[in-house]
């Protein structure tokens, strides 16, 4: 089964939200206006996506803080790197 271009479309109006991707974000919902998608659709999907973000974000802040209150004074000396510098 091959989703179509709408719901496609949909999910990655999500996606962007998510990425915090604006340019992203403004060329799905063209796309998906395009692609058939009406407007309650797509203010849906945002609505979704911004709850999914809210939740992770809350999630995540959550663990940053307990990181912060267990890590050992120089931590991140000993040449462990995760990608991100």
């Amino acid at each position: 089964m091959k989703l179509d271009d709408r719901i496609t479309e949909l999910i990655a109006i999500g996606s962007s939200v998510t990425a915090n991707c604006q340019p992203c974000l403004k060329y799905h919902v063209d796309k998906a206006l395009e692609s058939g998608a009406r407007d309650i659709e797509i203010a849906q999907a945002i609505e979704v996506a911004q709850m999914v973000r809210k939740g992770a974000a809350a999630k995540m802040d959550t663990f940053a803080s307990a990181m912060s209150k267990t890590a050992p004074a120089g931590a991140g000396a000993s040449g462990e790197v995760c990608g991100c510098r």
